[in-house]
């Protein structure tokens, strides 16, 4: 019986690394710091709503967030769909937290798909902030990945 079995074992820990959530790059879904990933403490935080209040308030939960584990004990990443990509503009009521927020870590996604139909461009955004095609895809591979997802 074990005879029959161990090949299989082997063939499942040959293949597994090649299945095709372990084969996608971490980078490229926002790995965070190398701590944070270690410890799994992944955020990915969706934002769809053009209110300048709730985005402060999001921003104010980050760092309530890292206040309580640390900055580099937490990745955080904030995806900016439809209406919440106004959180994202270099001109919003929110660009110097945006702008904060990125400088301890905290990494912040516009969806492109988004920008598209809002005539958009990447230098409207604030330095820094990145660009997916699809923010909802965005946010489902992070989860694929092991990332908690919030919506406030």
């Amino acid at each position: 019986m074990l005879r029959k079995l161990l090949p299989l074992a082997v063939a499942v820990l040959v293949a597994a690394p090649l299945s095709p959530a372990m084969a996608e790059p971490a980078a490229k879904v926002g790995a965070g710091g190398t701590a944070a990933a270690a410890a799994g403490n992944r955020i990915v935080i969706q934002v769809n709503e053009d209110d300048s209040k709730k985005w402060n308030a999001v921003l104010a939960n980050i760092r309530n967030i890292q206040a309580e584990l640390g900055a580099k004990n937490v990745a955080i990443a904030l995806v900016a769909i439809g209406p919440g990509l106004g959180m994202l503009t270099a001109d919003s009521l929110a660009a110097n937290g945006v702008q904060d927020a990125l400088a301890t870590g905290v990494e912040f996604v516009a969806c492109g798909n988004s920008m598209k139909a809002q005539h958009v461009a990447k230098d409207d955004l604030v330095n820094g902030v990145g660009v997916a095609k699809a923010g909802y895809v965005e946010i489902m591979r992070r989860q694929q990945h092991g990332w908690t997802y919030l919506h406030p």
